[in-house]
């Protein structure tokens, strides 16, 4: 009987859903495991092959736990909102509700047919209203909450007010954006609500505050950094500029300390942790205060060496830093909004990451409290309004970028060591860090010196001296900043908000959730507005608590609603606990649901998610724990990467000088160096197998080919190659549907594993797709001789051979799976195939523990065979076999025999001979004798299990 894939996938597929084989329910009896895949955007595109890399990868190991007994959620949804489908809204006017859904559609088609085991009753859309309820109830809740970092946890905001009430700002201690607010109680109880509500934003965890964004008139948005690229946004190429925007922001920066210590108890690689701890950037320094020369302006810095402070030669501010108007001369002014102008347009992303020198001089110069020396300010988009203050002292004898500003502007630079070396070869080796010798400083105000103490006690002594003086306080400063979490887009979660006079108030909770309305067109209005400027019934009535009609509004009982949306990651920032609950309209997730799956024992996702939906997920989770909605702290245990599966691009050569507009000559690789002008093609690579063209498909691909003519080398057309991104403009976009269609969804998920280790970028190329397949066939021989439908399976003894090779295998996938080192599983599986062919071996207990080791792998081959051996039940249900380490011993060994030296021949011996049977064994060996003849046995040298020598003259 042949391997007929393509009805076998199709059967299982059918029974794996008519008897709910993958449904899961919380079962206090068994253990769970909860894996997860970073849910993805439907793109109209549709899959390539490198897309379900990760979802093989976690596809394999929810199976292998399942296996073992555990009670395995993997659940599936769809990061369903984004820019793509509004933007296609805008072109076409299709709502894009129509759009995500037919590739929603799309998705799942191709995903159900390469046979993920995805509990799909437990799907979650981001763009459901059913879900979205939660992410504008969590919204509420940040609303209504403040951090106390007393108690490091959030706190209800009727705690604070109650507080401001009595105390006012005395005694607190809490997160907020400016720390140099304060006010009395009776300063407080004087306010109005405006004015109440306003100093409120200072606290509350969702706040709204002016904050520079990444603007792009063209979109009508606002845009993450990773959607603009040198200057343009991804989508489009419209200018995009920094501008300064009210934004709904989310007060990550509240929980950075505690975002760092979750660090130390989750099994990350080190490079992503490491990647975290930078972002959000830890230092322990000073804030100190500058005042400007001849004039009433003062502003703090924040350093961590406070020490370098008599070093300092220039100081300069962020371009954002709302300073530079007040410190901008006249004369300088021009020079200085010019240099804005050029910042709009440079993202953070590019300001930080490219090195070359700007700035401009603003004309002002400020005091150096220790020293009392006027110098000069600058301003420079190496410098960002967000870190710290927005404002540094330059001191370039001691740090590489300032040293570089200070050399291309021709700015003094003091060494406090003396005999420093002030080079920037010294940055190089030292990373702009002093050494711990003495500093030769010269005496300050007040006498103040650090001569002859060390870096650690200068700084200590800096410190206590700037404190004393009240020119500078100890503080602990995160680079890591809070979420602008507003988008002017209509394709996106509403916010519940509506503006009472002005002041935001939210929805009643249960009044959740707000849908968005229909809207005519889908970009910004004619006035500027977001798109939901253009919805006709978008008020809120509060006396009959529902969305009303606008011409209702009168700021007495009806108020305007919100008109921004929130960004992508608000949704995807808690769906991990929505999967375990879906269907529960009273909550994100019931007490039962989230303390029996817990957090996310296995999460698999890209790293270009490292200092976003990885940081924003763990800071939201953190929030609920506060309240105790999650019961885990941090939300994904262990979390693989998984690698870049590249495309293999294919090339036809082009001959200009024997090609015509209407008749274009193309050469074959190998003899393209027999031309002068010969140009490379990228070429669609399913016109090519085993890098030899198709020419007639090649020739329909495209009319310009039709009269195409070739040189050929032994009658074929030989492509060229080259690995490169998987682009649909480069023609090297594999569809998995043609992989399933040709080889089968079980080949597709063994050569994606088998390509390298999953954690690492590697090529596609399907030329060595046909060895999975032929595995896969060897593999079914072993139950089914082709050529007479014979079923081979015997209950004879298995032999020793076949019971090591088995066991070896299961000790190696055992092993492999546990280290995600699927590729060596794959390895392993066609070494132990190939073994038990050779050993003619048939037995049904062998192959039955091979089918169940299979089965993650290839899940429906394995489902089938399964069957066909009389099993009953789904062999995801069987018990994962165990290896018996007896099997593994080798009871022979192999020796190599030698004369003088010389190998002559091997021979086996028990493996627990002792060194005279070996002995004796071999001078009786008949080959010896040959060797022997007529020659004097010196010596006979036995080293057991290694070698035998045989001493002759």
């Amino acid at each position: 009987m042949d391997y007929n894939f393509r009805e076998i996938e199709k059967k299982w597929q059918k029974e794996w859903v008519d008897h709910q084989t993958y449904k899961v329910t919380e079962d206090p009896n068994r253990p769970k495991y909860y894996v997860l895949n970073m849910f993805p955007y439907p793109s109209g595109a549709g899959l390539h092959v490198g897309h379900p890399l990760g979802y093989i990868a976690s596809d394999i190991y929810a199976r292998y736990k399942r296996l073992n007994g555990f009670n395995v959620l993997n659940p599936m949804g769809y990061d369903a909102y984004g820019l793509p489908a509004e933007q296609y809204a805008i072109k076409t006017g299709q709502h894009p509700a129509i759009t995500t859904e037919q590739n929603i559609n799309r998705y799942r088609e191709q995903l159900d047919k390469i046979g993920f085991c995805f509990d799909w009753d437990r799907e979650v859309r981001t763009c459901d209203p059913h879900y979205y309820h939660w992410t504008q109830w969590a919204f509420e809740k940040m609303f209504n909450s403040y951090y106390d970092n007393d108690l490091k946890k959030a706190q209800p905001i009727d705690k604070l007010i109650a507080h401001l009430e009595k105390q006012g700002t005395e005694g607190l201690n809490v997160a907020q954006g400016d720390d140099t607010v304060s006010f009395t109680a009776e300063e407080w109880n004087a306010m109005d609500d405006k004015q109440k509500s306003d100093a409120l934003m200072n606290y509350r965890i969702a706040y709204k505050g002016e904050t520079m964004v990444n603007w792009c008139a063209g979109l009508g948005t606002v845009l993450a950094n990773d959607e603009v690229v040198e200057g343009v946004s991804v989508r489009g190429g419209f200018p995009v500029v920094q501008k300064k925007m009210s934004q709904w922001c989310l007060r990550v920066s509240a929980y950075a300390q505690r975002l760092l210590d979750g660090l130390d108890t989750i099994q990350w690689s080190d490079s992503i942790k490491e990647t975290q701890k930078n972002w959000i950037g830890r230092s322990e320094g000073t804030e100190v205060e500058f005042r400007v020369k001849d004039s009433d302006v003062k502003f703090t810095i924040f350093t961590t060496r406070a020490d370098t402070m008599f070093g300092v030669t220039f100081m300069v501010l962020a371009p954002e830093s709302d300073y530079v108007s007040q410190v901008t001369t006249e004369e300088q002014k021009a020079e200085v909004d010019k240099y804005i102008d050029y910042v709009k347009k440079r993202t953070e992303l590019e300001r930080m990451s490219d090195r070359k020198v700007t700035g401009v001089f603003t004309g002002s110069y400020a005091i150096n409290p220790l020293t009392g020396d006027a110098i000069p300010i600058w301003v420079s988009e190496y410098v960002l309004a967000g870190y710290g203050t927005g404002a540094i002292m330059a001191v370039p004898a001691h740090d590489s970028r300032d040293y570089a500003f200070a050399k291309h502007f021709n700015l003094p630079i003091i060494p406090l060591i003396e005999g420093a070396d002030v080079s920037e070869e010294s940055f190089d080796a030292k990373e702009g860090i002093v050494t711990n010798s003495p500093q030769q400083g010269k005496q300050g105000l007040d006498g103040f010196s650090l001569n002859g103490l060390t870096v650690k006690e200068a700084i200590a002594a800096t410190k206590k001296f700037v404190t004393e003086k009240g020119i500078g306080r100890v503080k602990v400063n995160y680079r890591l900043r809070d979420a602008i979490f507003s988008r002017q887009r209509y394709w996106g979660e509403p916010f519940p908000v509506y503006y009472d006079n002005g002041i935001p108030r939210m929805v009643p909770e249960e009044c959740l959730p707000i849908e968005l309305p229909e809207i005519s067109e889908y970009k910004p209005t004619e006035s500027g507005e977001p798109p939901l400027g253009r919805a006709k019934k978008w008020a809120w009535d509060t006396v009959n608590k529902q969305v009303v009609e606008n011409a209702k509004i009168d700021q007495k009982t009806v108020f305007p609603l919100d008109l921004y949306t929130m960004p992508g990651f608000a949704g995807s920032s808690a769906y991990y606990l929505r999967y375990m609950d879906p269907h529960n309209d009273e909550e994100l997730v019931s007490k039962k649901a989230d303390e029996y799956w817990r957090h996310v024992d296995l999460y698999v996702g890209g790293t270009e998610h490292a200092t976003g939906h990885l940081i924003y997920s763990r800071f939201w989770n953190k929030f609920l724990h506060d309240y105790g909605v999650s019961c885990e702290e941090e939300p994904f245990q262990k979390l693989i990467n998984q690698g870049m599966i590249q495309g293999r691009s294919n090339f036809v050569y082009r001959v200009g000088e024997l090609s015509t507009a209407d008749k274009p000559v193309f050469v074959s690789y190998n003899l393209r160096k027999n031309y002068k002008e010969v140009t490379p093609i990228h070429v669609w690579v399913n016109l090519v197998k085993n890098d030899i063209l198709d020419i007639e498909a090649f020739k329909q691909w495209s009319p310009e080919y039709k009269n195409a003519e070739f040189i050929l080398e032994d009658g074929k057309y030989v492509c060229g190659w080259a690995i490169e991104k998987m682009s649909k403009s480069m023609y090297n976009v594999v569809n998995p549907d043609d992989i399933v269609r040709d080889y089968g969804a079980d080949t597709l998920r063994l050569y994606e594993m088998f390509l390298g280790p999953v954690e690492a970028s590697k090529p596609w190329d399907t030329n060595g797709i046909d060895g999975c397949f032929r595995f896969l066939k060897k593999l079914w021989s072993l139950f089914w001789e082709n050529r007479t439908d014979k079923w081979l399976i015997d209950d004879a003894e298995p032999s020793k051979d076949s019971l090591k090779s088995v066991h070896k295998l299961i000790k190696k996938v055992t092993g492999d799976i546990e280290a995600f080192s699927y590729n060596t599983s794959i390895s392993a599986f066609m070494i132990c195939v190939s073994e038990l062919g050779q050993q003619k071996c048939h037995n049904r207990e062998m192959l039955r523990d091979v089918v169940i080791l299979i089965a993650p792998f290839a899940p429906h081959i394995a489902e089938e065979l399964w069957h066909q051996l009389g099993e009953k039940g789904s062999v995801c249900d069987a018990q994962w076999p165990k290896w018996n380490e007896a099997y593994l011993q080798d009871n022979e060994l192999q020796m190599t025999v030698s004369f003088n030296g010389k190998a002559r021949y091997q021979k086996m011996f028990p493996a627990d001979a002792s060194k005279d049977d070996i002995q004796q064994a071999t001078l009786d060996d008949e080959r010896s004798k040959k060797y022997l003849d007529g020659k004097q046995i010196v010596k006979v040298i036995v080293v057991p299990k290694k070698i035998i020598n045989i001493v002759i003259k």
